[in-house]
């Protein structure tokens, strides 16, 4: 029997957890900033009683016990309070009296986190470390044989396309049939891929629009960005701001009601409207708003009850082919916005792919697809559907482009790549690499909570808490003690920043292509990669 606890088969000491709290009596003032803004209570104010022996000169007289008593830190090891390693202790810490530190073993916790009979959801990323997209080399640099540019001096066009595009012969013949064109939306190769009013906090969102609309209005950059699923604040569906926004419809239909209701009083189009069958980082599964998030206004823009889970299905219910959401979903949503609004669907990458796709092909109302990879990240996910299931980007959005070419259809259909773009940092390589296997845009979205608003989260499972509202950052929560810790013009500001520099990176790297007026998409030849193995999957060249 320990001091004020009992032994049970979940005990665990703090060496066996993956984080331990590093506190230094001497520098402590006892001040509690890091106990009020630990957001999993991890550590907790505790009275310490130490004995210490006293002897005398006099060896006949018995050792003495002298207890003094102070106060402290104190880490707690239940597994439902483990420390996230997030640090957010040591940032509000005047005296760097306290800090969590990695444990230099493998940790227990993974035993015990499954009590209740409940495996482990969690938010942020894979347990990963690698990145094929960052072994690529671009290999092609025009110097004498063909005209390079220079990325300093060149004005560049790099802009790509939402939509269906037809050959010109087609195009005519389409047109004489059905009066009308296929809508096409031109667009930057880089978007903020889907993630909802709810999954994210209204300072994150707030930030995030707010930077997106600067970069089209004072820029001239026509970034995008996806609404995700969960609808969007009534003010903004009928701002003019509605233009750089990308409707995303899922599974589970959330805030669409409030979509449908505002289409008569719309003032613009919506860029485009993403039709979402899966995801890269738990796919096979629907998305996940956890009860912790769900408050009243989330409720009420989902048309649901406040404090409960809101799952969506893996499918759309009422479909169950490609044929069917061509003939019903893709066709209704045009329909609604009278065929004025590019339709795409969204999948998670996988062996069926090329089944979608194939379909999608034969269907002039498609407007492009957008596959998601494995290393995507996830606001709510079962530790196995992250760590072992789904399908790298690399290999199958060059599958897909592959498929197109050989159906003469490559420059028709625009593919959109997510899931890992970014993952280490390397966003314009990652970016450029998948664009030169066929990708028409990247999508992005944990790079842009890392950059714009310091997400703490990272691959080795540091932080990861999105799902339960207590991010400590106020990024994923609806908490508003955590969510005003944002500053939505720093966030705004933070977007801008992370654009611009993108750009220059990409100018960098198609500059010695000589290409200024279009993006080099499927330009493989430029591509090289030291792994032979790789080389003949994506069909580059291999160098040593």
């Amino acid at each position: 029997m320990l001091p004020n606890r009992t032994i049970t088969p979940s005990t665990l000491s703090i060496k066996d957890l993956p984080w331990q709290i590093l506190w230094s009596k001497d520098k402590c003032t006892l001040c509690g900033r890091c106990t009020a803004v630990c957001p999993v209570q991890a550590i907790e104010l505790g009275v310490f009683r130490k004995r210490r022996v006293q002897t005398s000169l006099n060896l006949a007289e018995p050792p003495a016990s002298a207890f003094t008593v102070y106060h402290g830190i104190r880490q707690r090891t239940d597994p439902a309070y483990s420390c996230i390693g997030c640090g957010m202790c040591s940032l509000v810490c005047p005296n760097d009296a306290i800090l969590p530190a990695r444990s230099d073993e493998a940790d227990k916790l993974r035993f015990h986190v499954n009590r209740g009979g409940q495996p482990r959801r969690r938010g942020g990323r894979r347990n990963d470390h690698g990145s094929l997209l960052d072994q690529i080399k671009f290999i092609r640099i025009s110097m004498l044989t063909d005209p390079a540019l220079d990325a300093g001096r060149h004005e560049f066009e790099l802009r790509s396309l939402i939509g269906r595009i037809l050959p010109p012969e087609e195009s005519l013949k389409f047109f004489t049939q059905n009066g009308w064109m296929p809508p096409v939306r031109e667009v930057y190769p880089l978007m903020i891929g889907g993630m909802s009013f709810g999954a994210l906090s209204p300072n994150m969102w707030e930030g995030l629009q707010l930077g997106v609309a600067y970069l089209n209005e004072e820029l001239n950059m026509p970034v995008r960005i996806s609404t995700g699923e969960g609808g969007c604040p009534p003010r903004l569906l009928r701002s003019r701001f509605l233009k750089y926004i990308i409707l995303q419809i899922a599974s589970g239909y959330f805030g669409w009601d409030e979509i449908i209701h505002a289409l008569p009083e719309m003032k613009e189009d919506p860029c485009a409207i993403e039709i979402k069958y899966g995801q890269g980082a738990k796919p096979g599964d629907g998305g996940l708003l956890m009860w912790y998030k769900v408050n009243k206004l989330i409720a009420a823009i989902r048309g649901v009850p406040a404090g409960v889970s809101l799952p969506s299905p893996p499918t759309h219910q009422t479909q169950y082919s490609i044929e069917e959401s061509v003939a019903k979903m893709i066709l209704s949503m045009s329909m609604a916005w009278g065929f004025r609004v590019p339709v795409y669907p969204k999948i998670s990458a996988s062996s069926t792919t090329l089944a979608v796709l194939n379909n999608l092909a034969r269907n002039p109302y498609a407007s492009g697809l957008a596959i998601d990879g494995e290393d995507g990240g996830t606001g709510a996910a079962y530790n196995v559907s992250m760590n072992h299931m789904g399908h790298p980007i690399a290999s199958n959005i060059r599958d897909a482009y592959l498929n197109l070419v050989a159906i003469g259809k490559q420059n028709e259909i625009p593919l959109i790549a997510g899931g890992g773009a970014g993952k280490n940092g390397n966003l314009g390589a990652n970016a450029a690499a998948l664009i030169m296997l066929g990708a028409s845009c990247v999508q992005i979205g944990k790079y842009v909570m890392q950059a714009a608003a310091g997400c703490l989260g990272s691959e080795s499972d540091r932080c990861n808490i999105c799902n339960i509202g207590q991010c400590p950052k106020g990024i994923t929560s609806q908490d508003p003690r955590l969510y005003r810790r944002l500053d939505v013009d720093e966030v705004a500001q933070r977007v801008v920043d992370v654009f611009l520099s993108f750009d220059i990176e990409l100018k960098k790297i198609i500059a010695p292509l000589g290409r200024s007026t279009s993006l080099p998409i499927g330009m493989s030849d430029a591509l090289g990669i030291s792994d032979a193995d790789a080389a003949q999957r994506l069909q580059i060249k291999y160098v040593v």
